[in-house]
């Protein structure tokens, strides 16, 4: 299965309708939400509605888009619904999932549940948070927001989502106990409809608005807040076209000429070019830059997460140079994701400025990278 296709081709096509009397209000307690070809956009996508198990319900086929419900505004509370996958013993992974907030084609959250052969098995990626952010799906930055949950294969998946402002709570099956807990909701977009996709049957949609229970809509804690040793604040170039399989060399080095522009780490200490940069069909590349001041000559480890590929200079030399592509025999635990246990570099220091340069390379969804400093003896970071 091709899972860029999957994820970025399928038909987008929202139905807003401030007006008509489908759209819910924020005094009504809760809406049933039915399976009708009235009610859903599936324009593009390959479904049909059937009657499964004694309800209503929409069947999937194979690379079937995305479907969307039509007239409806979604901003706070709770999400619930039915879905059991297709064949899932046979095809083995397969993304069921869901779209809400959805603005436009490049701004949703999305959770999707990957199904397996063996649905007794439980592994830390069964589902995973991966919102859409300038038109990119962020699951390759997103590994800190995947958990195990009892997905089955053979029969309904009740699923819950619980939305508060910048927060998220999701369950599965057991609605004690959520599987996934989200402090802060990554995509641009507050408000927008509701889209499933993945080759699985949907039912028994229900939607509570403003029923968020206990949880706040202010965003949750980051570890890493008062970590003094992540390295925050850059200067980034424009974005530049590599050709594939070319490496960046010392006359890719940015030049005195170079244009520059501040970017600084979002939660997790993530530098997120997505972010910036949007959706691109071509290898490409921007340099970061930043400068460590020290009191003495010294060797400095730095942990160095990244997506795809990078190019460490320290004052214009070449220090490392490192590849981490999910699918592929580089990729980096955990399976080719950012993380920040991706890579350890150790920087060469001279007394006084350093200018430290970081190539970062584009090659599949989202890039960006996170830079810790082991420790900061005899070290001044321009944070």
């Amino acid at each position: 299965m091709d899972l860029k296709n999957l994820f970025l081709t399928a038909p987008l096509m929202l139905f807003f309708c401030f007006g008509c009397n489908a759209q819910l209000k924020n005094n009504q307690k809760s809406t049933i939400i039915p399976f009708e070809t009235s009610r859903w956009d599936t324009t593009g996508a390959k479904a049909e509605f059937v009657t499964y198990k004694g309800v209503k319900a929409i069947k999937m086929h194979p690379n079937g888009g995305q479907i969307n419900l039509k007239g409806l505004i979604f901003t706070n509370g709770t999400i619930e619904f039915d879905t059991q996958p297709i064949d899932a013993e046979t095809r083995g992974f397969g993304p069921i999932g869901i779209y809400f907030r959805q603005q436009n084609v490049k701004e949703s959250e999305y959770v999707y549940l990957r199904t397996k052969r063996d649905d007794s098995k439980r592994d830390n990626d069964d589902i995973q948070y991966a919102p859409v952010v300038n038109g990119v799906l962020l699951f390759n930055m997103m590994s800190p927001y995947d958990g195990p949950a009892p997905v089955h294969n053979k029969e309904w998946n009740h699923v819950k989502l619980v939305v508060s402002g910048m927060q998220m709570r999701m369950y599965v099956n057991d609605m004690n106990e959520p599987v996934l807990e989200i402090p802060r909701l990554e995509s641009s977009s507050k408000a927008g409809t509701i889209g499933f996709d993945g080759l699985a049957y949907f039912a028994n949609l229900t939607i509570k608005p403003n029923d968020v229970g206990n949880i706040s809509p202010l965003e949750g804690i980051d570890p890493t807040k008062h970590d003094m040793n992540y390295i925050r604040q850059w200067d980034v170039t424009s974005s530049r076209i590599k050709g594939q399989g070319r490496e960046l060399t010392t006359g890719d080095l940015p030049k005195d000429s170079t244009q520059w522009n501040g970017i600084t780490a979002e939660r997790r200490g993530v530098v997120n070019l997505s972010r910036k940069f949007g959706a691109s069909d071509t290898s490409r590349y921007v340099w970061l830059k930043t400068t460590i001041n020290s009191t003495k000559d010294q060797v400095m480890q730095m942990q160095l997460g990244f997506c795809d590929e990078v190019y460490v200079f320290a004052n214009n030399k070449l220090i490392d140079a490192d590849k981490n592509q999910f699918g592929l025999p580089l990729a980096k635990f955990p399976n080719g994701c950012l993380n920040i246990d991706n890579s350890m570099v150790n920087i060469p220091l001279k007394a006084g400025s350093n200018t430290l340069l970081i190539g970062v390379v584009n090659n599949f969804y989202s890039w960006g990278i996170i830079a810790r400093l082991r420790n900061l003896s005899g070290i001044t970071l321009t944070n």
